[in-house]
């Protein structure tokens, strides 16, 4: 991204993530990126994940995601971006679909401010649900504090996009095994957004609840909340990232577990 733009950028969100398989100790993970479009100020990036055993050679993919970036400006104008030059008919495929995914993605968030807005209308849902043998969600709460260390920034100072989602899927995780009585399986990350930027030095608060299950897989939503020390003693949180993680178990023979039904 920083290589297209000529300048420093940050991301803003990350596009749906599936995983298809789990990357494991003594394995080789090769990571390719490229911008694949170009719009004024924000660009997409995709990011391809594979792995290799040393052993048998084979490799597989890990996942394919695609990551938004704006270029991190010097004053306070955005910065417009160059646009991409296509050189093969794979580079016009992720043109052309990186419109399409732009759309949607904007879709989603449009879709998701209606439900919310018409929620708030109707009530406490709470009262009226009852189903036997649902667990409550209040059971799968999980909270984790965090310090943001030089290690966990980048040279700006900015905490890595990566390191948030590292702590958000470990709290998601346990916030699921609450429910399964097992080792989750992390498939999917949806809807990883962006808000704002923490740095070193701020606390974050992550957050993490099961927000329903479907069977064989739970969603888990997780929201993430910075202070620095001043906004840590007036209790006045930034939020700063959110997303929905998509989780699955296995037995012992690698049969999928059944999630039992929730109580928002």
């Amino acid at each position: 991204a920083e290589k297209h733009a000529g300048v420093s950028c940050v991301t803003a969100s990350m596009d749906d993530i599936q995983f298809e398989e789990a990357a494991r100790v003594g394995q080789i993970i090769t990571i390719k990126t490229k911008v694949n479009r170009a719009f004024k100020t924000s660009m997409e990036v995709g990011i391809k994940v594979t792995v290799q055993d040393v052993l048998t050679s084979v490799e597989k993919i890990v996942s394919v995601a695609y990551a938004t970036y704006v270029a991190k400006p010097v004053g306070a104008g955005k910065i417009e971006l160059e646009p991409v030059k296509l050189l093969s008919a794979e580079d016009y495929l992720e043109h052309t679909l990186a419109t399409e995914r732009r759309r949607i993605r904007l879709g989603y968030e449009q879709v998701f401010q209606n439900l919310m807005q018409e929620s708030n209308k109707e009530g406490d849902y709470c009262d009226t649900f009852e189903e036997e043998g649902a667990v409550s969600t209040d059971l799968t709460h999980v909270q984790s504090i965090e310090l943001v260390q030089p290690p966990h920034a980048n040279h700006h100072g900015n905490t890595f996009g990566g390191q948030i989602m590292a702590w958000m899927e470990t709290v998601a995780s346990i916030s699921a095994s609450r429910l399964c009585r097992s080792y989750p399986i992390l498939k999917s990350v949806n809807m990883f957004k962006f808000w704002g930027p923490s740095v070193v030095g701020d606390r974050l608060v992550l957050n993490a609840v099961v927000n329903n299950t479907f069977q064989n897989s739970v969603e888990v939503g997780v929201r993430v909340e910075a202070y620095n020390c001043e906004e840590w003693i007036k209790d006045q949180a930034r939020h700063i990232n959110s997303a929905f993680l998509i989780f699955n178990a296995v037995n012992d023979k690698g049969e999928l577990l059944t999630f039992p039904r929730i109580k928002p």
